[in-house]
């Protein structure tokens, strides 16, 4: 059995078992998983907030695991003004930018998270609800959540599995794709 097919088998059953209730400890062989350097060096004091987000991914998820400073698959940039936003290239490749503006008003980890969550192929989702971390600022500025849901985990674990077809998986599209206006611009008064 190809090792491609293996970890869609394995992505398979833990799939069918978390439907039935029934969690397993690793379902993925750790040779299975596959690493997301991401960058820091430009992220200045949100640096230790991107370590956050990492390790909110790596518990959420298997199939991948985001490892500090080894490499430059996911560049971290802190900015000022113009919205926080990411550039996904790849699967699991890209920039996220965290605009200091809007991290003043709504939750600096739960923009991470959302926006390496682009990175790692989920879409925006602009519900509103402040369970799912990917309707982004939609939620409101009261929304602190900076955790997938287990519906945004488990896409993101098949993603890295394989288990979905090339049409279903827009990163592997020619191009970048860009995710921008998830979070509404700062208040201001108006005179």
């Amino acid at each position: 059995m190809t090792s491609r097919l293996k970890r869609l088998a394995v992505a398979l059953l833990a799939t069918t078992l978390a439907t039935l209730g029934i969690t397993v400890a690793n379902p993925s062989p750790a040779s299975a998983a596959m690493t997301i350097c991401y960058n820091t060096s430009q992220a200045g004091s949100y640096a230790s907030v991107a370590n956050q987000a990492a390790s909110i991914w790596n518990n959420a998820t298997v199939n991948l695991t985001l490892t500090a400073n080894c490499g430059s698959n996911l560049r971290i940039y802190r900015i000022t003004g113009g919205g926080s936003y990411a550039v996904r290239t790849s699967l699991g490749n890209g920039r996220v930018y965290i605009d200091t503006q809007q991290a003043a008003q709504y939750s600096v980890l739960r923009i991470m998270t959302h926006e390496i969550g682009h990175i790692l192929g989920l879409p925006d989702n602009y519900n509103g609800n402040c369970s799912l971390l990917m309707s982004g600022g939609s939620a409101g500025t009261s929304c602190t959540n900076a955790y997938p849901s287990s519906a945004e985990a488990n896409r993101v674990s098949n993603l890295f599995a394989g288990t979905f077809a090339a049409t279903e998986r827009s990163a592997d599209r020619a191009g970048a794709d860009i995710f921008q206006d998830s979070w509404p611009s700062m208040l201001t008064s108006v005179s």
